[in-house]
């Protein structure tokens, strides 16, 4: 019959799939072509009495993820295939950091990720930025650092440009109230400062902690040579189009959804 491909010529072509029993010349084949989950499944009916069953051979995939989905299809009831559901693995959570130890302190830099919220229509809006924290220890001893005294300075998107765009001898200054808009506000106080060395070979950041709950005020500070701030400078540029989730939606961008959009609007971006 034209356009009704036969068992062999299936199998052939797919060698996931196969017939556990043969077909003679005088049976009539019933073909239907089930989709479910992106996968195209065959299911085959007879109208003699000789019974015919085709399976699909999973085996890689139940050896891999050890799971199934029995699923019945619409209209179908009765054809309830045992099909392994790939899963894929969620990627592992990494923790970078770049750390300068120096005699009498140490710093940590570490970035933060972005939130974001999942909106009704399905799509992801940035809900907050990502951002860099700094971590001020003071020395305990030779080559220790107290980390239980540490000192916390988080990095918005904005304060870290500014720390990239510093030159040689310029300096930079923020302030920071963890309690701000809150019936706190004022009882901590956190002031970052970066400023040139003066011999020229770096700079030095100084973090100063004024808390009025606890009764404490620290002060550390560290000297950071012209390479270490060039290696920050470097992780700075590459980690701040992450912090605002502009990998998020690059990652998004496929040739025929652009393709879409540029065939409902002919005109360029120039016009704008």
């Amino acid at each position: 019959m034209p356009g009704i491909q036969s068992p062999s010529a299936a199998i052939s072509q797919n060698p996931r799939l196969s017939f556990r029993s043969s077909i003679s010349s005088h049976d009539f084949l019933i073909c239907n072509i089930l989709s479910h989950g992106g996968d195209s499944r065959l299911h085959v009916g007879l109208s003699s009495r000789r019974k015919l069953s085709l399976q699909c051979r999973h085996s890689d995939y139940r050896q891999r993820f050890g799971a199934s989905d029995k699923t019945s299809y619409p209209g179908n009831s009765s054809f309830t295939p045992d099909v392994a559901v790939a899963v894929e693995p969620l990627p592992p959570r990494v923790f970078v950091g770049y750390s300068i130890y120096k005699g009498k302190a140490a710093l940590t830099v570490e970035p933060k990720t972005p939130e974001f919220t999942l909106l009704e229509s399905g799509a992801y809006k940035l809900s907050r930025e990502g951002s860099v924290t700094l971590q001020f220890a003071p020395a305990a001893a030779v080559r220790e650092y107290d980390w239980g005294r540490k000192q916390v300075f988080s990095l918005s998107v904005v304060e870290i440009a500014t720390l990239i765009g510093l030159g040689a001898g310029d300096s930079c200054e923020f302030f920071h109230d963890p309690f701000k808009g809150r019936s706190d506000e004022g009882k901590v106080r956190k002031v970052l400062k970066v400023e040139p060395l003066k011999d020229g070979s770096g700079h030095f950041f100084y973090i100063s902690v004024q808390n009025k709950m606890t009764n404490a005020d620290e002060n550390i500070y560290i000297p950071v040579t012209k390479a270490e701030f060039t290696v920050l400078k470097s992780a700075f540029n590459f980690i701040l189009p992450y912090l605002v989730g502009w990998h998020a939606y690059a990652d998004t961008i496929r040739p025929e959804i652009s393709q879409r959009t540029n065939n409902g609007y002919s005109g360029s971006g120039g016009d704008f």
